[in-house]
């Protein structure tokens, strides 16, 4: 391929890639790449392609083409292209590809093999399903997996599900003082077996009503009151906000993530455990 000819490829792609075209750029740098793979510039060619397929969502051209790019750049100085093939290299299930991932955008990790299982701390995620958006509290297990402790109110979501997300935060929470980020999602990775329950239940105090959620939540399971639950536009939803934990006493909602038989055990625990003042009615399944 002539130098000319080339320059007016290169041309095209960028010209695709403003316009968000990204399965026509990504097919034109490919095509650019084809003759000139190790060219100055081939490291940013090989990022955009890759990146084209990460916003289409093609994890496997996005693994391919990022293992590309990140050969071709600097390791330890948080270069982008090692993130985004650590992100396909996980969903691609290449648990040896995404640390080496992770180690070349400089984060340390614990030696081991595998998935990635350590503590990242708190975070949050806005899930997208079929353009329903909830923002919920993950624990994150590596830089981009993380575990719902929230019990979702979106249909079809559920608590204890793994889901991959971005590594650009939109949106800041604020709880107890502390500042976490907000993440996209880009991926249901592992369903969770968990049904959603809801149940209606009575609480004389505040007290009783953080009983019933710690109870659940020491058997592995989620408990989330309706008065957690806080609706916000799309535009404000990127921004920043303190958010409280509100426990409120009287009759009330709250969304339960268990098995039938064990959520009606320990609710009846729950009530048992004082003469007055809890009781719960109405046990049934979401979705």
């Amino acid at each position: 391929m002539k130098k000319s000819e080339a320059g007016e490829l290169l041309k095209q792609a960028r010209t695709a890639w403003e316009a968000e075209e990204w399965l026509r750029s990504a097919d034109l740098y490919e095509r650019l790449l084809a003759h000139f793979p190790d060219e100055k510039a081939s490291e940013a060619w090989w990022y955009d392609a890759a990146l084209a397929h990460k916003f289409l969502r093609n994890w496997a051209k996005a693994y391919e083409l990022g293992r590309e790019a990140a050969a071709r750049a600097p390791r330890g100085e948080g270069d982008p292209a090692y993130w985004n093939l650590g992100i396909a290299a996980t969903i691609q299930g290449d648990w040896t590809v995404a640390r080496d991932a992770w180690a070349g955008f400089g984060i340390e990790l614990p030696d081991g093999e595998g998935p990635i299982e350590t503590r990242f701390g708190p975070a949050c995620v806005r899930l997208d399903t079929d353009g329903q958006r909830e923002v919920v509290w993950i624990e994150r297990l590596c830089p981009t997996r993380g575990k719902v402790v929230n019990v979702p109110v979106t249909g079809g979501r559920r608590y204890g599900e793994i889901v991959v997300h971005d590594g650009e935060p939109k949106g800041q929470r604020i709880y107890g003082g502390v500042e976490v980020p907000v993440f996209d999602e880009l991926l249901l990775l592992e369903a969770s077996e968990l049904p959603t329950l809801e149940v209606t239940v009575s609480a004389a105090e505040a007290d009783d009503l953080e009983a019933l959620l710690t109870l659940f939540t020491e058997h592995g399971f989620g408990a989330e009151p309706a008065s957690g639950v806080r609706m916000l536009c799309a535009c404000c939803s990127e921004g920043t906000h303190e958010q409280e934990r509100t426990v409120t006493t009287g009759a009330q909602q709250v969304s339960l993530a268990a098995p039938e038989e064990e959520a009606r055990r320990l609710l009846e625990r729950w009530a048992g455990e004082t003469v007055i003042g809890r009781s719960w009615s109405g046990l049934a399944m979401v979705g």
